[in-house]
């Protein structure tokens, strides 16, 4: 796996487009469960349907609430959102209760959702290709190429897990740049601007974005 490395101007530029394809989000996560056999074929077919619904939600023409909402509901359906909201919380999650946990993770999916949803337009006319599948652990990378139009193609990796049975991808690694890094950075920041108060950063989660 790719390490992270400082953003430059044009990497901020991609990463905050390309958060919106499946949003959000690896070596920061918390420890997962035990995956059961995965394969690649598999691990490789989950990130292509996850290409082909966000060519769908790009193309639809709809307005932008409601490819935002359609976005919020790929989140769940093929991201491991209760993994990727809990590791960007950090060590605040731990101390927080299963309500405010609740709470706070449907704020998170909320948030990001309109974050990166807002810009799906300016992946109109994209080239999103799988490449293939490289094992880790016990899953798998999934080799992608995105080419924007006016930009270099860059290779984006998605981390695939099995977990309970349900094959999720919890990370994506854009140009050696870990979003989930990047994602937990900008929460801590806003945790402490609420003085650390889970319920406080969940109603500005709601707000934002």
């Amino acid at each position: 796996m790719s390490h992270t490395s400082t953003p430059t101007r044009s990497s901020l530029t991609r990463r905050a487009l390309l958060t919106g394809a499946g949003a959000a989000l690896a070596t920061l996560l918390l420890p997962l469960p035990a995956a059961r056999a995965l394969t690649a074929p598999q691990a490789t077919g989950l990130v292509e349907k996850v290409v082909r619904e966000i060519n769908g939600v790009i193309n639809s023409g709809q307005p932008e609430a409601q490819m935002i909402a359609r976005f919020e509901a790929m989140l769940h359906q093929y991201a491991d959102v209760p993994t990727i909201a809990r590791s960007c919380l950090g060590p605040a999650a731990r101390s927080a209760s299963p309500a405010q946990l609740a709470a706070y993770t449907d704020a998170f999916s909320g948030y990001v959702a309109r974050k990166y949803g807002k810009r799906f337009r300016e992946f109109i006319g994209a080239q999103i290709s799988v490449s293939g599948a490289r094992p880790y652990k016990d899953r798998f990378i999934v080799d992608t190429v995105f080419a924007l139009r006016g930009q270099a193609p860059f290779d984006v990796e998605f981390l695939v897990t099995d977990r309970g049975g349900s094959m999720l991808f919890y990370e994506m690694v854009i140009e050696g740049v870990s979003l989930l890094a990047t994602e937990r950075t900008e929460i801590g920041a806003m945790l402490d601007a609420q003085r650390g108060d889970i319920g406080a950063l969940t109603t500005a989660l709601r707000r934002a974005g």
